[in-house]
């Protein structure tokens, strides 16, 4: 066996003597071994606790990711077949590796493919068993080698799954249990079923035998190579310099290669793209094999396949640079750590790669954007609007309340059309209206009427709430629908409420007090309120760690509030107590956001999962899985079917309240993400990060749609106007800033080919779209909210400097 490991390079059996034997068999639709989580799930409001892993997608998430002990010929499903790393042309013909393979074959009773190999090969029995001559391999060239290796695949015996058609991986499934290792006889082809990757194992994949001295050579090789192409291709391949960068130096530290590993880290970190330079600063402190185990980035880099979107050209020219140079090292890492997603068409220019490139796992795979998505509106409810409420309000504008009557007919009417992109009204079962709510909605309807219309000559006014002396300590904020009420979530673990009305905050009274009141009277609601309470601030106390999230219910009887001390609390603004504790996290929960309709909520943290509750229930109703680190923000969709998480990978995912599916993946921050908002019609959403840009994304396409250029540090709020025609975008940079939506969204390039193959042409300068910038003294803005008039509110924490 000892020979056959020191051969490995030359066969397309791959021997890695630490792995358990596994065999995964490719199932329709899968990535190479990336399991789609299918569960099981109740409807939202069924029994609490379901969990609904992420389909497959970018990266191995979504079901559980495997350790890649099978031969890593298998193809991505869709992908154009990948060749297996078989005897290159020219290479000689090892006899030794195949006396290795047959008896392997044989110790593990594959007799009808060892008896193939032999005919094949002209070997003597004798000579396989070690007590004959040997016998010679007249006449079998490199080609015949291969080609033998190819029908032992196809005729070996056992458990192994056909592959599903289009995958390019005939009989890879079943060379598997050979790829494994000297395992014990009967245990060859076996099928090990994870539920997390076995660090060992997930490791143990970076145990070559290449030529540590060699590394730095074949690296340049390629360098070379890639910067004498052609410019159309010199952009498209110049991608992969950076995962095998990290997989090269990660393998020579595996090996126990150290001084060579940090020879080769030296000499090219330098070449990486700027925004890496995190990941390679965690990179650089991986200097020995023990440092490996423990660290979750490499195991993220490890366990999940780097997505590299590249025309067929390009990718054909790759190939045939690594084949004609015989470089097995590099080729290697191409098949078992990346994933290339090859399209037809021209090649992407510079621009458009960077547009989209800089996530912790490369880009999104183009499947992982093609699913249906139900963007629309759901139809409201029809309310009669009281006409002699209207007449009072009305004598203020000179008594002509017929003149508002049609604009009233005009938005219920707008209401009852069905949106042909909205979700069926049932497809999740959504609170019924109570009368309180119609109240509100009536409300709002008279808001709406003295909105005003904004655009780039008509800008909205921003009212800035400071807060002083919070000495750093403020760390969430939000504003009520209504805009009556906004509450602080600090450091100091409290939150606190404020009523921004003359309207003061009242707890309701005691239950003695309460049961001498008249429930039949008609301002009940007021009676119960006891007014030795009354203050502009209310402190809620309960958290045990910084408040970094907070929420209040769309109709202002709740508050949430998520915490480093890893729950989510559920408070009463009718007693100013807390009612729920939702305990699942098991670290720091970073965001939580109530649904449009309230009921539901989600929450995202360190665990790098969000979760989606209800309030009646005390466990998750799902677990939204996948993102490779911690999700930092969560926000509901309108129409409350879809949730939108961003996270510290550097993505924005896109997961289907219903079944708990990942139906889209957004790259291109080059940081971690902060802020999420939709558009008010459904169609369109906002993401900031810490690399000050604002992007666009249309949700129905899966696309990218705009960039917005401008803050100079991280994008911490954004919000659209309530009709959707300006986006502001607040900062750490203490500056609001306003956009022109209209503009970003008009005549957008969205036909099937630009949909097909993601080649985006974003403006070169986003500076037109700017309608303004608002410096404060030193505050950053930490939230941004839109009032039903369309005035701007904007809080953030006084920090002197």
């Amino acid at each position: 066996m000892a020979a056959l490991a020191e051969e490995q390079t030359e066969v397309a059996v791959k021997l890695e003597p630490e792995v358990p034997p596994t065999l995964i068999p490719s199932q329709a639709g899968d990535g190479a071994g990336e399991g789609g989580g299918g569960t099981t799930n109740n409807g939202p409001n069924g029994g609490g606790g379901n969990v609904a892993a992420a389909s497959s997608s970018a990266g191995g998430d979504g079901g559980t990711p495997k350790p890649s002990a099978a031969v890593s010929a298998v193809a991505p499903a869709g992908a154009a077949p990948v060749p297996a790393a078989a005897p290159e042309a020219g290479a000689p013909h090892d006899r030794q590796t195949l006396l290795a393979v047959l008896q392997f074959l044989r110790q593990s009773n594959l007799r009808e493919a060892e008896e193939a190999l032999r005919r094949e090969a002209r070997l003597l029995e004798e000579a396989v068993a070690g007590t004959g001559a040997p016998g010679e391999a007249d006449g079998t060239g490199t080609e015949a080698a291969s080609a033998l290796l190819s029908r032992v695949t196809a005729s070996a015996p056992g458990p192994a799954a056909p592959d599903p058609p289009g995958t390019g991986a005939s009989g890879a499934a079943a060379v598997s249990g050979l790829a494994t290792g000297p395992a014990a006889p009967g245990k060859v082809g076996s099928v090990a079923v994870e539920d997390q990757p076995d660090v060992s194992a997930v490791l143990s994949a970076y145990n070559q035998q290449g030529d540590p001295t060699m590394y730095e050579e074949y690296y340049s090789g390629l360098k070379h190579f890639i910067e004498c192409s052609l410019d159309c291709h010199r952009a498209e391949l110049s991608q992969l310099f950076y995962p095998l960068f990290v997989h090269m130096y990660l393998e020579l530290v595996y090996n126990q290669h150290e001084n060579e590993a940090k020879s080769f880290f030296e000499k090219f970190h330098g070449d990486q793209e700027c925004y890496y330079q995190d990941d390679l600063r965690v990179l650089s402190s991986l200097t020995k094999k023990e440092h490996m185990k423990g660290n979750e980035t490499m195991l993220d880099f490890r366990t999940s396949k780097f997505v590299l979107r590249i025309s067929r050209d390009s990718y054909q020219l790759l190939k045939r640079h690594l084949q004609e140079k015989q470089n097995n090292q590099i080729w290697n890492i191409v098949q078992e750590h990346l994933y290339i997603d090859i399209f037809d068409g021209m090649p992407r220019s510079k621009q458009q790669i960077d547009a989209m490139v800089g996530s912790l796992a490369g880009e999104a795979k183009r499947e992982a954007n093609k699913s249906k998505v139900f963007f629309g509106l759901l139809k409201e409810p029809e309310i009669e609007v009281p006409l002699d409420d209207e007449d009072e309000e009305g004598e203020n504008e000179e008594g002509k309340p017929k003149k508002k009557k049609p604009k009233k007919d005009s938005i219920g009417s707008k209401s009852k059309k069905q949106d042909p992109n909205a979700p069926p009204q049932n497809r999740i079962p959504l609170p019924e209206l109570k009368d309180s709510d119609k109240l509100d909605k009536i409300m709002n309807m008279k808001e709406t009427t003295k909105r005003v219309r904004l655009g780039p000559d008509c800008l909205p006014s921003i009212c800035f709430y400071t807060f002083l002396n919070a000495y750093q300590g403020l760390t969430a904020v939000d504003v009520t629908d209504d805009s009556s009420l906004i509450a602080g979530g600090f450091a100091d673990s409290t939150v606190r409420v404020w009523s921004v009305t003359p309207k003061k905050l009242r707890s309701v009274k005691q239950a003695a007090d309460l049961s001498l009141i008249d429930k039949e009277s008609d301002d009940v609601l007021e009676r119960i309120m006891d007014e030795k309470t009354a203050s502009e601030l209310k402190i809620l106390y309960g958290h045990s760690g910084p408040v970094y999230g907070a929420s209040f219910s769309p109709d202002r009887n709740y508050l949430l509030s998520s915490s480093e001390d890893g729950t989510v609390r559920l408070w009463s603004l009718q007693t100013f107590t807390c009612l729920v504790g939702y305990k699942g996290h098991n670290y720091p929960v970073w965001d939580t956001q109530f649904s449009p309709y309230g009921y539901y909520f989600v929450s995202g943290g360190h665990d790098r999962v969000a979760r989606l509750w209800a309030t009646d229930h005390y466990q998750p109703l799902r677990i939204f899985a996948g993102h490779l680190a911690d999700v930092n923000c969560t926000r509901f969709h309108p129409n409350s079917n879809y949730v939108a998480t961003g996270s510290a990978d550097r993505t924005v995912r896109l997961w289907d309240v219903l079944n708990g599916n990942c139906v889209r993946i957004f790259t291109g921050h080059k940081g971690p993400i902060h802020s999420l908002t939709f558009s008010p019609n459904g169609r369109f959403l906002a993401t900031g990060a810490t690399d000050g840009r604002v992007l666009l994304w249309d949700i129905g396409h899966g696309l990218m749609v705009g960039e917005l250029k401008g803050h100079t540090d991280t994008v911490c709020s954004l919000r659209f106007s309530r009709d959707g025609e300006i986006l502001a975008s607040g900062s750490m940079d203490n500056t609001v800033r306003l956009w022109d939506a209209v503009k970003a969204f008009e005549d957008l390039e969205t036909d099937d080919f630009t949909t097909a193959t993601g080649h985006i042409n974003l403006p070169e300068n986003s500076q037109e779209l700017l309608l303004g910038t608002y410096m404060t003294k030193s505050t950053p803005v930490v939230h941004l909210h839109f009032t039903r008039r369309n005035l701007v509110l904007a809080a953030g924490a006084y920090s002197p400097q």
